[in-house]
C-alpha cells in the first residue's frame, strides 16, 4: 500500500472568472479593440457587412408591418403601440448577434479609438461613410422588397406602411433631432453593454431591452427609419424631399447621441480613472 498518496496534495481548482462582470476599463479596452478592428478592415469587407446589416435590420419593418395589419382595429391604440414596440427589436437582434456592421453602433464604437489616439479622424470618416452607405443601400433593397411584396401577399397593408412612416416624419426638425439624439445615445449604450456581456442570451436580452425602449418611445433611428420612410416613398405616401429632410436630421441626431453622450462621457470617465490610479 502506497501511503504517500495520502500526503499527495490535491490539485487546486482554478477559479472560473469567465462569468465575472467586466470592469469599466475592460469594457473600454474591448471597445477600442473592436473599433480598431473596423478601422483596419478593408473598405470592401466593411461595405458588404454593412449591406448585410441594412438588409437584416429591415426585418423590423416586416414584423412591425405584419403586426400592425393583424391588430389594427382589433385592439386599442395603446395596446397596438405596445405590440409594435415589442416587435421592433427583431432586426437589431439579427444584426448584433450576426456581427454585421450597423451605423448607429459605430457612432460610438468607431469613435473611441480616435479619442484614445489609436486611429485618425480621417479613418473615422471612412468607416462611417462606408457603413452608412452600405446600410442605406441594404435598407433600400429590403424596403422596396417589403413595400411591394407585403401588400401583394396581403400580409402588410398599404395603410400600415403609411402610418409607420407618418409617425416618423410628422414632426418639426428639432423634434426629430432631439428624438434621434436619444436613439443614438441608447444605441451607443447598446454597443457598450454588448461588449460587457459574456453570453449570446445576455446579448440578445440587452438588444431586446434597449431597442424595445426605442420602439416604445417612437424614437428616430436613421437606418430603420430610413427603411420605413423609404418604403412609404415607394407607395406614394411620402415625398422624397420629406424623406431626405427626415434622414438628415435623424442621422445628425444619432451621431450626436452616440459620439458625444456615450463616447466622450465614457472616455472621460475612464481617462480620469486612469489618472486617479496613476
Amino acid at each position: 500500500m502506497n501511503i504517500l498518496k495520502f500526503f499527495k496534495p490535491k490539485p487546486q481548482k482554478v477559479a472560473d472568472v469567465s462569468n465575472e462582470p467586466k470592469s469599466a476599463s475592460d469594457i473600454f479596452q474591448g471597445q477600442i479593440e473592436a473599433g480598431m478592428a473596423e478601422h483596419k478592415r478593408c473598405s470592401e469587407g466593411l461595405f458588404f457587412s454593412a449591406l448585410s446589416a441594412g438588409l437584416e435590420v429591415g426585418f423590423t419593418l416586416l414584423l412591425v408591418g405584419v403586426m400592425y395589419t393583424l391588430f389594427k382595429g382589433q385592439v386599442s391604440e395603446s395596446a397596438l403601440h405596445v405590440i409594435l414596440a415589442f416587435s421592433y427589436p427583431i432586426g437589431f437582434i439579427f444584426v448584433v448577434i450576426g456581427r454585421s456592421e450597423l451605423f448607429t453602433e459605430h457612432t460610438t464604437l468607431a469613435v473611441i479609438p480616435v479619442l484614445d489616439a489609436n486611429a485618425s479622424f480621417k479613418s473615422l470618416l471612412r468607416v462611417w461613410g462606408v457603413i452608412y452607405g452600405g446600410n442605406l443601400l441594404g435598407g433600400y433593397i429590403i424596403g422596396a422588397f417589403i413595400s411591394s411584396l407585403g401588400p401583394a401577399m396581403e400580409i402588410i397593408s398599404v395603410e400600415a406602411i403609411h402610418e409607420i412612416a407618418h409617425k416618423l416624419v410628422k414632426y418639426q426638425w428639432y423634434i426629430i433631432l432631439g428624438s434621434s439624439i436619444l436613439a443614438g445615445w441608447l444605441m451607443g449604450l447598446l454597443s457598450w453593454l454588448v461588449t460587457s456581456a459574456q453570453e449570446t442570451v445576455s446579448r440578445i436580452l440587452i438588444v431586446y431591452i434597449i431597442t424595445t425602449l426605442i420602439g416604445m418611445g417612437g424614437l428616430h433611428h436613421s437606418i430603420v427609419g430610413s427603411i420605413e420612410v423609404f418604403a412609404d416613398v415607394l407607395q406614394g405616401g411620402t415625398s422624397f424631399l420629406t424623406y431626405t429632410y427626415f434622414q438628415w436630421w435623424a442621422t445628425i441626431g444619432n451621431i450626436i447621441g452616440g459620439a458625444i453622450f456615450v463616447s466622450l462621457i465614457k472616455y472621460g470617465t475612464i481617462r480620469f480613472s486612469r489618472k486617479d490610479n496613476s
